[in-house]
């Protein structure tokens, strides 16, 4: 609800794009160790990297990209789904994407990339339950 009141401030895509940017531009860059080819995203035009480490039961999610927009998208999933359970993830409606415009206004690659993405978050919320629960 937070990213949608946040995006809902503008109604130019440029403006939202720009939102985008800053975001992240905002995010902390990924450690240099974990730009690695087992955590690049398969499916993305782009190169994306993703983290996800397991603490206290919680995932806790650190990527980076080299596009600037899909940079963007991957922090704003990570705001979203980070330091959440698995199963958590697992059940969250991402409506904030279709809400705020984000899957009609990307282009079709972005928006493959952006399924990648939420594909590839929830692939290491399934792998961290099965994990904990054989524990």
């Amino acid at each position: 609800d937070e990213v949608i009141e946040e995006f809902s401030d503008f109604t130019d895509w440029m403006d939202k794009y720009q939102l985008l940017i800053d975001l992240g531009n905002e995010q902390e860059p990924l450690d240099n160790k974990y730009k690695t080819e087992s955590n690049l995203i398969d499916g993305c035009q782009s190169r994306v990297w993703l983290q996800a480490d397991y603490v206290d039961g919680k995932i806790i999610f650190t990527a980076e990209s080299d596009a600037l927009i899909v940079k963007g998208i991957i922090a704003l999933l990570i705001r979203v789904l980070s330091g959440h359970t698995p199963q958590e993830i697992l059940a969250a409606d991402l409506y904030f994407i279709d809400q705020i415009g984000l899957k009609e206004h990307l282009s079709p690659t972005r928006s493959n990339g952006l399924l990648a993405m939420v594909k590839q978050i929830r692939m290491y919320a399934l792998a961290y339950k099965v994990k904990s629960e054989e524990q």
